[in-house]
């Protein structure tokens, strides 16, 4: 084809799209809703799952989320979500600090509850059972996570568990040695 012939059909086929718009991508009542507002975005919080702790807010270089004050709701005994946040998108840059410091995700390795980019799955697991489940989370991770929380009762909370699982352990250790002998 020589290049008289590609400069033709290129012209030729932008004209129809912007004359006729041929291959639109979407069709007139979907465009018709975003221009009237009727089409919402998708929530960038998971607000049920989001424990309130604040590290997202903490670590966000562009200072993009805030905590927002809510009633006081027990997520787990000994721990209480007072806050949860909110993104300003035009602030935001991006970056997912919040969502790789968010201690659900950080901590426990699923899906963080926050999401400034509408990606990625939200947080679906029960919070409540797994803030009650002793899992094995390195020391080290814990204290480098804990210095971005404003509440640290997640912390506080997996401290008492690692606790009382190892009470349990040297108790029952106990009573096999007892009666062995």
């Amino acid at each position: 084809m020589s290049l008289g012939k590609i400069f033709l059909n290129g012209i030729y086929t932008n004209l129809k799209r912007l004359i006729f718009a041929s291959d639109r991508v979407t069709d007139m009542q979907f465009r018709n809703d975003v221009l009237n507002g009727n089409v919402k975005p998708a929530p960038l919080v998971a607000e049920v799952e989001c424990i309130g702790c604040g590290g997202c807010s903490n670590v966000c270089p562009t200072k993009a989320i805030v905590m927002t004050p809510i009633e006081p709701v027990e997520i787990a005994e000994g721990i209480v979500k007072t806050a949860v946040p909110e993104i300003n998108e035009l602030d935001c840059v991006h970056c997912y600090h919040c969502h790789d410091f968010c201690p659900i995700y950080a901590l426990f390795g699923v899906a963080a509850t926050i999401h400034p980019n509408h990606v990625g799955n939200k947080c679906s697991k029960d919070v409540n059972s797994m803030l009650l489940d002793p899992s094995e989370i390195p020391d080290a991770k814990i204290k480098y996570i804990a210095q971005y929380l404003t509440d640290d009762s997640i912390i506080q909370k997996q401290k008492e568990m690692k606790e009382k699982l190892q009470a349990q352990e040297e108790s029952a250790a106990d009573s096999s040695e007892a009666v062995e002998e």
